[in-house]
């Protein structure tokens, strides 16, 4: 037997070896990258939510529809939705008096698809966004439309 002809077990053997090493870095890495599209995601639908409700009716259900739309993670269940006026209880202003409004995503659940490495649903921190009340009306309003 020729030397040549009993190194090609050893090479199959080390490629399956590293093989193994490099897809689960290529996987994990790629997980990541969704991980962080999802981070990013979350946090422009919140700012999108909030600029939403300055300029829209107040608890204009489409806001959370709009939210939906860039992260179909989310339910309406994840979107708070807060009206405010320093010194006033929340949500008890109206769109005269009302000074910020407050967007805010809990228990969104990340699910990682890793195949070798099974994982439980990772739960994203709250993310929140403030804005100072614009119109709060629709009226000739192209941005609630």
């Amino acid at each position: 037997m020729s030397r040549s002809r009993r190194t090609h077990g050893a090479a199959a053997v080390e490629f399956a070896l590293v093989a193994v090493i490099f897809f689960g870095l290529l996987i994990a890495a790629m997980e990541m990258g969704r991980l962080l599209w999802t981070w990013n995601a979350a946090v422009e639908a919140t700012r999108k939510g909030a600029r939403m409700a300055v300029v829209c009716d107040k608890n204009d259900p489409d806001i959370k529809t709009r939210m939906i739309q860039m992260l179909p993670l989310l339910t309406t269940s994840n979107i708070t939705i807060d009206y405010f006026n320093p010194g006033a209880a929340l949500n008890s202003c109206t769109p005269a008096d009302c000074k910020y409004v407050q967007i805010s995503l809990t228990g969104v659940s990340y699910t990682p698809i890793m195949p070798f490495y099974p994982m439980g649903a990772l739960t994203l921190p709250a993310f929140t966004t403030t804005q100072r009340k614009e119109f709060m009306e629709s009226t000739n309003n192209t941005a609630c439309s």
